[in-house]
């Protein structure tokens, strides 16, 4: 932007159409430059004090010059087929296990057994923080994680495919609440799938975090996936001043996810769509799930 004197009063730093003119202003708005429209030669300018024409002129160049950078369209997005299904996977578990602890079957107390216990040995009981997941305190609980869950966990699942999406949001969930069981004080228990459901949340935070990130789109844009992510944590998470809601799980398992989401997305994981591989993780999860309960009731029997 070439720098003309207009009068003895003012320097010109902004030519062209009325609606760029406001535009621009704004820009010198946010600077706290103060500035006058003028038309002028059927044009419209911005004119400014000498005394700060030169760094109104800057501000305004840094600003055409961003606003004139082209984005870097993302890849485009094919979502994978069966999602619903894994949805209803994870709602027939937490409904099994539920019915299984309310009716005390085989005579085990499921809540004792499961649920994570920061005063038992981690290396001992390594089937809690999976467990944990699978667990309700009561229908409410229960309600809440199966809507959230199924909703979040279908776009996870749409975005890696069913088998990956799930098996990975059970592992990022119980890593948040192995880490909540070592490092939270003696007789802290925790129970509930919102640990798990917090990590898928992550994962897409994470995920479309690491693709913006690599657009050269304004800061802002790049950052918003990662801060709808952190804001619907704070939003959902913290349980309004409910000492009943595990808030520590909630962060753990969203940063746990978040990580795994931001890998994802820089070894091209959404790409890999062999259906061995998806049925591979869909059994090596519900393994998973099998395994700990079973070394959770033979214990406690």
């Amino acid at each position: 932007m070439d720098q003309d004197d207009t009068s003895a009063d003012g320097v010109e730093v902004f030519r062209g159409s009325r609606a760029a003119c406001f535009e621009y202003g704004l820009v010198l708005d946010a600077k706290g430059l103060g500035y006058e429209h003028v038309e002028k030669d059927g044009a419209w300018i911005l004119v400014v004090a000498p005394a700060v024409g030169g760094v109104a002129a800057e501000e305004l160049r840094r600003y055409a010059a961003e606003r004139g950078e082209r984005r870097m369209p993302l890849a485009k997005f094919v979502p994978f087929t069966g999602s619903g299904v894994g949805a209803l996977g994870y709602a027939g578990i937490l409904i099994l296990v539920a019915y299984c602890a309310g009716a005390g079957w085989l005579g085990v107390d499921w809540l004792s057994a499961g649920s994570i216990d920061a005063g038992s040995s981690l290396v001992r009981d390594w089937w809690r923080p999976v467990t944990a997941l699978t667990l309700h305190l009561d229908q409410e609980h229960l309600m809440g994680n199966l809507l959230f869950g199924v909703g979040i966990g279908t776009l996870v699942g749409r975005m890696f495919g069913p088998g990956i999406a799930w098996l990975t949001i059970l592992l990022a969930g119980s890593f948040g609440n192995a880490i909540d069981m070592m490092v939270s004080p003696a007789g802290h228990r925790a129970v509930g799938a919102s640990t798990a459901v917090f990590a898928a949340l992550g994962l897409l935070a994470g995920f479309g975090w690491a693709q913006t990130k690599r657009s050269r789109d304004r800061r802002l844009y790049r950052w918003a996936p990662l801060f709808g992510g952190v804001c619907l944590l704070l939003l959902l998470g913290t349980g309004a001043g409910d000492q009943h809601v595990d808030v520590l799980g909630h962060l753990l398992g969203f940063a746990a996810g978040t990580v795994v989401g931001w890998v994802f997305a820089r070894c091209g994981m959404d790409r890999h769509r062999a259906p061995a591989l998806q049925w591979f993780a869909a059994a090596a999860a519900l393994l998973l799930v099998t395994a700990a309960w079973g070394a959770a009731l033979q214990t406690y029997r």
